[in-house]
């Protein structure tokens, strides 16, 4: 165990929970939000190639189901700014015992929690406060030939969203992603 971190894992393989330390005196506080040698101590050997900022103006805001296909697939680091996001991560891993399942988490500003997600789960999120600001660190650079997506609110996913359907504010792509059922997934185990 780091002593700027503590890990934990969940219960999909691979994806894990990261608490950084938080130093606190009169002044304020001082956390590292990044730091490749302890995630690397805990199982996270990861090389990041690029950082993404989203601002999401509404509460109820919903991104994804996202992933991409190799050879361009991406592990994902995320943290939260500004708000908090319920977060969550589907085993799209053909031949995974746990294929289609999913894990969540709340990750805030005010929790400093962050969640990584190795290559081979479609990630997504729902904001819980208005002006939330989501960063992420991604292990390969965005290839728009290789984005997907999976349905947000498919049934056979039993995700137990925060925001209503009728109420959930998308972009069109993510209103036409597949259902499970009917995903090509390029993932094996």
């Amino acid at each position: 165990m780091s002593e700027t971190v503590e890990v934990t894992a969940l219960s999909l393989s691979g994806i894990k929970l990261i608490a950084p330390k938080i130093f606190r005196d009169v002044r304020g506080l001082f956390c590292e939000t990044f730091n490749a040698r302890a995630l690397a101590q805990a199982g996270i050997g990861a090389t990041f190639v690029q950082d993404n900022h989203s601002l999401s103006s509404q509460k109820g805001v919903v991104r994804g189901l996202h992933f991409q296909e190799p050879p361009h697939a991406q592990g994902k680091l995320v943290r939260v700014a500004r708000g908090s996001i319920f977060d969550v991560a589907v085993d799209i891993r053909r031949g995974s015992p746990t294929y289609g399942r999913h894990v969540t988490a709340v990750l805030s500003a005010e929790n400093w929690r962050q969640i990584w997600i190795p290559e081979g789960f479609a990630h997504g999120f729902c904001t819980l406060e208005p002006d939330t600001e989501v960063l992420y660190k991604v292990t390969d650079h965005y290839a728009p030939e290789r984005d997907r997506g999976l349905k947000w609110d498919d049934p056979a996913l039993a995700i137990a969203w925060p925001v209503a359907a009728h109420e959930a504010v998308l972009s069109p792509k993510d209103r036409r992603h597949p259902t499970l059922a009917d995903l090509k997934s390029s993932f094996v185990i």
